[in-house]
């Protein structure tokens, strides 16, 4: 397969209503949930698994034998999925889907979802840790010269962060034991995995 090939069969990704169908009619693909643990007690579709995205970089191999069948990778929006998706096509594994629009647009489509204790999402506390920085760097500069500066810079990492569909600072806060919430358990994964009809 050439490179475009492979560019093409990982571009594939799996609407909502599709997905929803194959589920209701027992067809459902292995759906591997790539938020953070905080976020996955949250709200999480059924029957989904919640490996971690750098628990999955991190086991990718221990995962493969025991993804054989269709995958389906969920996160909030989509773009923590895609690298998933990335780190398991290069490890070998096919037939990869990246749900279109995350979990934001399997809620907005009415499809059904456990629901656990509410906590802010990662996009919420990015927003008020750099709207909080720029705030204060802003008032601050009025006093103290150049601490606007502060502001700029985090004004400047937010722009990449939406060019290149990553997010540094969302990174950093999910490591944070709020988001992390307990160790994901590979090993609990695994025997999930195995022991699916």
């Amino acid at each position: 397969m050439t490179t475009d090939a492979t560019h093409a069969a990982r571009a594939a990704g799996l609407s909502p209503a599709a997905l929803r169908q194959q589920m209701e009619a027992g067809h459902a693909p292995r759906v591997l949930d790539v938020r953070t643990p905080g976020e996955f007690r949250t709200v999480h579709i059924p029957g989904s698994y919640n490996v971690p995205l750098d628990t999955l970089r991190e086991h990718r191999g221990e995962l493969l034998a025991h993804l054989d069948e269709d995958v389906v990778l969920v996160c909030r929006s989509g773009a923590r999925a895609a690298q998933a998706e990335q780190a398991l096509a290069e490890a070998g594994l096919p037939n990869l889907r990246v749900l279109d629009g995350g979990m934001m647009a399997w809620e907005a489509a009415g499809a059904p979802v456990n629901r656990g204790e509410a906590r802010w999402d990662l996009e919420r506390q990015v927003r008020l840790i750099a709207g909080s920085i720029v705030l204060v760097t802003g008032v601050t500069g009025i006093f103290v010269p150049g601490a606007h500066l502060v502001g700029t810079a985090i004004g400047a990492g937010l722009t990449f962060a939406a060019l290149s569909n990553t997010c540094a600072m969302g990174m950093m806060l999910s490591k944070l034991p709020y988001n992390r919430g307990p160790r994901t358990d590979i090993r609990a994964v695994v025997a999930a995995l195995r022991d699916r009809p």
